[in-house]
């Protein structure tokens, strides 16, 4: 099976979705996010989050109300950078709906494997959000989980993918591409290239898509 142009293609329009160079936080709410990461939501003090950032109680109010405040624009910085980088992928891929498959694929394990912490935030600190904050979170959840169910109910209607299931199947896809935050380490075997490239693999094989078609 040849997978060539589903990774590492750097020369096409719209390939900065796989670039992860630059922080995704502003330097209060990265401090904030590894604070929470350390310490757990409800575990973590406004005077913890403020020495964190190198500021005082009051010069951290003057940037977020509160501590809620700090985990939204976290919540939302996460939603809001998968978002479009997936959006970006999918305009990549054009109307091929294996390509579709393969590049929103490879974009979820891109980002869960280079913003690990950012996407632990955004999935388990759900519960500690205010009530109208979680329904915004869950409704950008629930967006971001069309975009595969899009392309595999599409897949299916058109025959190129054999599933009988599948809004259940895109919806373990997903759950497999965001269980990467969880265990993936940088120093370990693969790059997040390489992963991306076997998740590809495991993704069409989940799905029913042809192996033997490369991406065009």
């Amino acid at each position: 099976m040849s997978l060539s142009g589903t990774v590492n293609e750097t020369s096409e329009a719209g390939s900065d979705w796989r670039d992860f160079s630059h922080p995704p936080l502003p330097p209060i709410l990265d401090a904030a996010l590894m604070t929470f990461i350390e310490h757990g939501y409800h575990g973590t003090t406004i005077r913890q989050l403020a020495a964190a950032a190198g500021l005082s109680v009051p010069g951290l109010y003057h940037h977020y109300a509160s501590k809620q405040a700090l985990l939204v624009a976290i919540c939302e910085t996460a939603m809001a950078d998968l978002w479009e980088r997936s959006r970006s992928a999918l305009a990549q891929a054009g109307d091929d709906v294996v390509r579709r498959l393969d590049l929103l694929t490879e974009c979820l394990v891109l980002f869960h494997a280079h913003r690990p912490e950012l996407a632990f935030i955004a999935a388990n600190e759900l519960r500690s959000l205010q009530a109208d904050a979680r329904e915004t979170h869950i409704a950008a959840r629930d967006r971001q989980q069309r975009l595969m169910d899009d392309v595999v109910v599409t897949g299916t209607e058109q025959g190129v993918f054999s599933t009988p299931y599948p809004r259940d199947v895109s919806r373990a896809v997903v759950t497999m591409c965001t269980g990467v935050a969880q265990w993936y380490r940088p120093r370990g075997e693969l790059s997040p290239a390489d992963l991306a490239t076997r998740y590809v693999i495991m993704t069409r094989m989940t799905v029913g898509a042809p192996m033997d078609v490369a991406a065009r």
